[in-house]
Protein backbone atom coordinates (compact mmCIF):
# COMPACT_ATOMS: atom_id res chain seq x y z
CA UNK A 1 0.00 0.00 0.00
CA UNK A 2 0.95 3.89 -0.47
CA UNK A 3 1.25 6.38 2.15
CA UNK A 4 0.24 9.81 2.26
CA UNK A 5 2.94 12.50 3.77
CA UNK A 6 2.31 13.44 7.30
CA UNK A 7 2.45 16.89 6.58
CA UNK A 8 0.18 17.19 3.56
CA UNK A 9 -2.60 15.07 5.67
CA UNK A 10 -2.64 18.20 7.64
CA UNK A 11 -3.26 20.50 4.26
CA UNK A 12 -5.81 18.03 3.16
CA UNK A 13 -7.91 18.46 6.59
CA UNK A 14 -8.35 22.08 6.47
CA UNK A 15 -9.02 22.67 3.08
CA UNK A 16 -13.57 22.88 2.01
CA UNK A 17 -15.13 19.29 0.94
CA UNK A 18 -15.37 18.25 -2.05
CA UNK A 19 -18.89 19.55 -3.66
CA UNK A 20 -20.08 16.51 -5.59
CA UNK A 21 -22.98 17.84 -6.21
CA UNK A 22 -20.91 20.57 -8.38
CA UNK A 23 -22.92 21.02 -11.83
CA UNK A 24 -21.07 21.41 -14.90
CA UNK A 25 -22.18 25.04 -16.14
CA UNK A 26 -21.64 27.37 -19.55
CA UNK A 27 -20.99 30.29 -18.69
CA UNK A 28 -20.07 33.62 -21.30
CA UNK A 29 -16.50 33.93 -23.01
CA UNK A 30 -14.29 36.79 -20.92
CA UNK A 31 -15.53 39.37 -24.08
CA UNK A 32 -18.33 38.12 -25.95
CA UNK A 33 -18.33 41.15 -28.11
CA UNK A 34 -14.66 40.23 -29.46
CA UNK A 35 -14.08 41.12 -33.11
CA UNK A 36 -11.47 40.39 -35.58
CA UNK A 37 -8.16 42.14 -34.98
CA UNK A 38 -9.55 42.81 -31.46
CA UNK A 39 -5.78 40.53 -29.83
CA UNK A 40 -6.09 39.57 -26.03
CA UNK A 41 -9.01 40.35 -23.90
CA UNK A 42 -6.88 41.80 -20.50
CA UNK A 43 -7.17 45.66 -22.58
CA UNK A 44 -3.23 45.77 -22.93
CA UNK A 45 -2.20 44.22 -19.59
CA UNK A 46 -0.15 40.89 -20.75
CA UNK A 47 1.78 43.08 -23.02
CA UNK A 48 3.39 44.75 -20.25
CA UNK A 49 5.25 41.49 -18.39
CA UNK A 50 8.55 40.62 -19.70
CA UNK A 51 9.49 37.21 -20.45
CA UNK A 52 12.45 34.94 -18.85
CA UNK A 53 14.31 32.76 -21.59
CA UNK A 54 15.14 29.27 -20.86
CA UNK A 55 17.17 27.08 -22.17
CA UNK A 56 16.29 23.42 -21.46
CA UNK A 57 19.75 22.03 -22.03
CA UNK A 58 21.52 25.06 -20.28
CA UNK A 59 24.58 24.17 -18.79
CA UNK A 60 23.63 23.02 -15.13
CA UNK A 61 20.38 22.87 -15.32
CA UNK A 62 19.00 19.86 -14.09
CA UNK A 63 16.18 18.11 -16.26
CA UNK A 64 13.89 17.93 -13.33
CA UNK A 65 13.53 21.50 -14.07
CA UNK A 66 12.48 20.79 -17.09
CA UNK A 67 10.10 18.25 -16.22
CA UNK A 68 8.70 20.50 -13.43
CA UNK A 69 8.21 23.32 -15.77
CA UNK A 70 6.71 21.46 -18.49
CA UNK A 71 4.17 19.11 -15.92
CA UNK A 72 3.36 22.92 -14.73
CA UNK A 73 2.71 24.96 -17.67
CA UNK A 74 1.52 22.61 -20.38
CA UNK A 75 -2.12 22.31 -18.43
CA UNK A 76 -4.71 20.37 -17.79
CA UNK A 77 -3.18 17.45 -19.44
CA UNK A 78 -6.02 14.34 -20.19
CA UNK A 79 -4.91 11.13 -18.47
CA UNK A 80 -4.69 8.26 -19.93
CA UNK A 81 -5.25 5.44 -17.04
CA UNK A 82 -3.89 2.38 -18.94
CA UNK A 83 -4.94 -1.49 -18.31
CA UNK A 84 -2.39 -4.05 -19.97
CA UNK A 85 -1.57 -7.77 -19.59
CA UNK A 86 1.19 -9.41 -19.45
CA UNK A 87 2.62 -11.90 -22.91
CA UNK A 88 1.82 -14.81 -20.58
CA UNK A 89 -1.32 -13.70 -19.54
CA UNK A 90 -0.36 -14.45 -15.77
CA UNK A 91 -0.55 -11.00 -14.43
CA UNK A 92 -2.28 -7.56 -14.85
CA UNK A 93 -1.09 -3.81 -14.70
CA UNK A 94 -3.33 -0.42 -15.00
CA UNK A 95 -1.40 2.73 -14.22
CA UNK A 96 -1.95 6.91 -15.35
CA UNK A 97 -0.33 8.51 -17.85
CA UNK A 98 -0.58 12.50 -18.51
CA UNK A 99 1.38 12.53 -21.51
CA UNK A 100 -1.52 11.25 -23.40
CA UNK A 101 -3.19 12.47 -26.19
CA UNK A 102 -6.46 11.83 -29.17
CA UNK A 103 -4.41 12.73 -32.25
CA UNK A 104 -6.52 11.56 -35.11
CA UNK A 105 -10.08 10.21 -35.91
CA UNK A 106 -9.80 8.05 -39.01
CA UNK A 107 -8.38 6.05 -37.74
CA UNK A 108 -8.95 6.55 -34.10
CA UNK A 109 -5.28 7.77 -33.07
CA UNK A 110 -3.81 8.32 -29.31
CA UNK A 111 -0.05 8.74 -28.42
CA UNK A 112 1.07 8.27 -25.11
CA UNK A 113 4.60 8.98 -23.68
CA UNK A 114 6.91 7.00 -21.88
CA UNK A 115 9.80 7.92 -19.34
CA UNK A 116 12.62 5.33 -19.54
CA UNK A 117 13.54 3.22 -22.41
CA UNK A 118 11.89 -0.26 -24.26
CA UNK A 119 15.08 -2.22 -22.76
CA UNK A 120 14.25 -0.78 -18.89
CA UNK A 121 10.27 -0.62 -19.68
CA UNK A 122 8.14 -1.19 -16.71
CA UNK A 123 5.12 -2.82 -16.44
CA UNK A 124 2.66 -0.68 -18.69
CA UNK A 125 4.99 -0.04 -21.80
CA UNK A 126 6.45 -3.78 -21.09
CA UNK A 127 2.84 -5.14 -21.39
CA UNK A 128 1.99 -2.70 -24.41
CA UNK A 129 5.11 -3.58 -26.74
CA UNK A 130 4.92 -7.30 -26.08
CA UNK A 131 1.37 -8.02 -26.58
CA UNK A 132 0.36 -4.81 -28.80
CA UNK A 133 -2.26 -4.39 -26.88
CA UNK A 134 -4.63 -1.85 -23.85
CA UNK A 135 -7.20 -0.04 -23.01
CA UNK A 136 -7.66 3.37 -22.71
CA UNK A 137 -9.65 4.44 -19.75
CA UNK A 138 -10.79 8.09 -18.99
CA UNK A 139 -10.75 9.04 -15.52
CA UNK A 140 -13.79 10.63 -13.90
CA UNK A 141 -14.70 12.50 -10.52
CA UNK A 142 -16.24 9.62 -8.87
CA UNK A 143 -13.21 7.02 -9.24
CA UNK A 144 -10.17 9.77 -9.00
CA UNK A 145 -8.79 8.22 -5.84
CA UNK A 146 -8.87 4.83 -6.82
CA UNK A 147 -6.80 5.93 -10.38
CA UNK A 148 -4.51 7.95 -8.78
CA UNK A 149 -3.88 4.60 -6.04
CA UNK A 150 -2.52 2.82 -9.50
CA UNK A 151 0.15 4.88 -9.62
CA UNK A 152 2.15 3.53 -6.86
CA UNK A 153 5.33 1.91 -7.34
CA UNK A 154 4.68 -1.85 -7.29
CA UNK A 155 7.15 -4.36 -8.62
CA UNK A 156 5.78 -5.80 -11.85
CA UNK A 157 3.75 -8.51 -11.63
CA UNK A 158 1.70 -7.00 -8.76
CA UNK A 159 -1.61 -6.22 -10.04
CA UNK A 160 -2.91 -2.15 -9.51
CA UNK A 161 -6.40 -3.43 -9.71
CA UNK A 162 -6.24 -4.97 -6.32
CA UNK A 163 -5.25 -1.48 -4.32
CA UNK A 164 -7.04 0.35 -6.38
CA UNK A 165 -10.68 -1.29 -5.87
CA UNK A 166 -11.36 -0.67 -9.28
CA UNK A 167 -13.47 -3.34 -11.36
CA UNK A 168 -12.59 -5.55 -14.72
CA UNK A 169 -15.20 -5.11 -17.18
CA UNK A 170 -14.94 -7.79 -20.28
CA UNK A 171 -13.75 -6.10 -24.02
CA UNK A 172 -14.34 -7.37 -27.55
CA UNK A 173 -11.23 -6.73 -29.41
CA UNK A 174 -7.92 -7.32 -26.91
CA UNK A 175 -7.24 -9.34 -23.93
CA UNK A 176 -6.88 -6.43 -21.33
CA UNK A 177 -10.07 -5.61 -19.31
CA UNK A 178 -11.60 -2.27 -19.14
CA UNK A 179 -12.19 -0.22 -16.16
CA UNK A 180 -15.87 -0.80 -15.43
CA UNK A 181 -16.36 2.47 -13.54
CA UNK A 182 -14.71 4.14 -16.19
CA UNK A 183 -17.40 6.44 -18.45
CA UNK A 184 -15.24 6.34 -21.38
CA UNK A 185 -13.18 3.44 -22.18
CA UNK A 186 -11.19 2.79 -25.81
CA UNK A 187 -9.90 -0.69 -26.70
CA UNK A 188 -6.34 -0.20 -28.28
CA UNK A 189 -3.81 -1.79 -30.43
CA UNK A 190 -0.03 -0.80 -30.96
CA UNK A 191 0.92 0.63 -33.83
CA UNK A 192 4.07 1.66 -33.61
CA UNK A 193 6.75 3.09 -30.40
CA UNK A 194 9.48 5.41 -31.10
CA UNK A 195 12.32 5.71 -28.43
CA UNK A 196 14.30 9.45 -27.59
CA UNK A 197 17.66 9.94 -26.30
CA UNK A 198 18.68 12.11 -23.64
CA UNK A 199 20.79 15.57 -25.16
CA UNK A 200 21.85 16.10 -21.32
CA UNK A 201 23.47 12.17 -21.53
CA UNK A 202 24.48 11.23 -24.76
CA UNK A 203 23.07 7.36 -25.82
CA UNK A 204 20.89 7.14 -22.97
CA UNK A 205 17.58 6.25 -23.55
CA UNK A 206 14.74 8.48 -21.67
CA UNK A 207 11.43 8.43 -23.54
CA UNK A 208 8.87 6.38 -25.58
CA UNK A 209 6.53 7.87 -27.46
CA UNK A 210 3.74 4.86 -28.20
CA UNK A 211 0.53 5.15 -31.23
CA UNK A 212 -2.20 3.46 -29.95
CA UNK A 213 -4.97 2.83 -32.57
CA UNK A 214 -8.81 2.89 -31.15
CA UNK A 215 -10.61 -0.77 -32.26
CA UNK A 216 -13.58 -0.15 -29.17
CA UNK A 217 -14.97 2.84 -27.69
CA UNK A 218 -17.40 1.85 -24.56
CA UNK A 219 -19.64 4.66 -23.39
CA UNK A 220 -21.55 4.81 -20.47
CA UNK A 221 -25.51 4.21 -21.45
CA UNK A 222 -26.31 7.52 -19.88
CA UNK A 223 -23.47 9.18 -21.10
CA UNK A 224 -24.00 9.08 -25.01
CA UNK A 225 -26.66 10.71 -27.50
CA UNK A 226 -28.88 8.63 -29.23
CA UNK A 227 -26.42 9.09 -32.96
CA UNK A 228 -23.52 7.48 -30.48
CA UNK A 229 -21.62 10.74 -31.72
CA UNK A 230 -21.27 12.85 -28.58
CA UNK A 231 -19.99 12.20 -24.91
CA UNK A 232 -22.09 14.57 -22.33
CA UNK A 233 -19.57 16.26 -20.20
CA UNK A 234 -22.11 16.69 -17.16
CA UNK A 235 -21.88 12.90 -16.82
CA UNK A 236 -18.71 12.23 -17.93
CA UNK A 237 -16.96 15.00 -15.24
CA UNK A 238 -13.47 14.17 -16.54
CA UNK A 239 -10.37 14.74 -14.24
CA UNK A 240 -7.10 16.47 -15.94
CA UNK A 241 -3.43 16.88 -14.47
CA UNK A 242 -2.04 19.72 -13.43
CA UNK A 243 1.30 20.41 -11.89
CA UNK A 244 2.89 18.28 -8.70
CA UNK A 245 0.58 16.43 -6.95
CA UNK A 246 -3.13 18.16 -8.09
CA UNK A 247 -5.69 17.39 -10.11
CA UNK A 248 -7.86 19.38 -12.10
CA UNK A 249 -11.98 18.88 -12.55
CA UNK A 250 -14.19 20.44 -14.85
CA UNK A 251 -16.67 22.24 -13.90
CA UNK A 252 -17.17 25.64 -15.72
CA UNK A 253 -17.07 25.73 -19.84
CA UNK A 254 -17.60 28.67 -22.44
CA UNK A 255 -18.35 28.01 -26.24
CA UNK A 256 -16.98 30.04 -28.33
CA UNK A 257 -18.13 29.45 -32.19
CA UNK A 258 -15.19 28.66 -35.03
CA UNK A 259 -14.39 31.39 -37.16
CA UNK A 260 -15.37 31.17 -41.26
CA UNK A 261 -13.21 32.96 -43.53
CA UNK A 262 -14.71 35.39 -45.85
Amino acid sequence: MFKVHPDFAKTQAARPDFRRDAEVTFSKPPNPEWTDGNGANDGGESLKKEHVEIDPHAEGRPVTSNYKLLISGMVPRPIALISTKSKDGQTTNLAPFSYSQVINHDPPLFVVGFVGSLEKAKDTLKNLNETKECVINIISEHFVEAANATAVNAPYGHSEWEVSGLHQAPTSVVKPARVKESILAIEGTLVETKEFESRSVPGKKTGVLAIIEGVRFWVREDAIDEEHSLVDLKVLKPISRLGGISYGRTTDAIEIPRPHFE
